[in-house]
């Protein structure tokens, strides 16, 4: 499995690492940049490849839904936990960041950030209007970390029953999670690179992903 990988320019007193989950077009330079800005914060990114199994370097472009299919028919729950598994590995041993560990992802990304924090002993998990299946809500049990959960209130796929089933299914296992509607986005808001970027929306999910980390891990350095 291929992975881009952003480190911080100083060695961090603290070292912590962050695992960025793509969204269904691949490990793209939207996500890359995202990697960065984690590095900027003292975080060592890695962004898994999860289309591997279909392809090396698979970047589609955003809206060619036909395109993302054949690739996301490789991906499974069971895919996932395997993929996150190796990067958690290699963060905790090559990576050198100890068990100070986060999930983040975007779109099929937020569900495989829910996958991981179900998965591996994570410190923190945040997943962006992720579409959580029917089948994936027994993890909600399985939650290690608090997990931090953004929605569009104007996604035409990702509808408040559904939300309302992943919060539902959290509470009912006590598990630590916080819900987050932006009634006026749109599904992939936090990306700049669509044309739904919503830059309101996108700069006050990144300021609460951000003080969630600082609270989780620390200041960073």
């Amino acid at each position: 499995m291929t992975c881009w990988v952003a480190r911080p320019r100083a060695a961090a007193r603290t070292p912590r690492g962050v695992i960025v989950f793509q969204e269904g077009v691949g490990v793209n330079d939207y996500l890359r940049d995202v990697a960065g800005r984690f590095a900027a914060r003292g975080f060592t990114a890695i962004a898994p490849e999860m289309f591997h199994r279909s392809g090396d370097g698979v970047e589609l472009a955003y809206g060619d839904i036909e395109a993302q299919k054949p690739h996301r028919s490789k991906v499974s729950a069971g895919t996932i936990a395997a993929d996150a598994t190796a990067a958690y590995t290699w963060l905790t041993s090559v990576g050198g960041v100890g068990d100070a560990v986060a999930a983040i992802g975007f779109c099929m990304g937020g569900r495989c950030a829910f996958i991981a924090n179900a998965s591996l002993p994570l410190k923190a998990a945040v997943s962006f209007y992720g579409g959580i299946m029917q089948t994936d809500l027994p993890l909600a049990a399985k939650q290690s970390s608090r997990i931090l959960m953004f929605w569009a209130g104007r996604d035409a796929n990702i509808l408040p029953e559904h939300t309302r089933a992943v919060a539902d299914a959290l509470d009912a296992a006590e598990k630590d999670n916080a819900q987050i509607t932006f009634s006026y986005a749109d599904h992939g808001f936090f990306c700049d690179a669509r044309p739904v970027y919503n830059e309101g929306a996108a700069r006050q999910a990144w300021a609460l992903t951000s003080e969630y980390f600082r609270v989780q891990f620390g200041d960073p350095d």
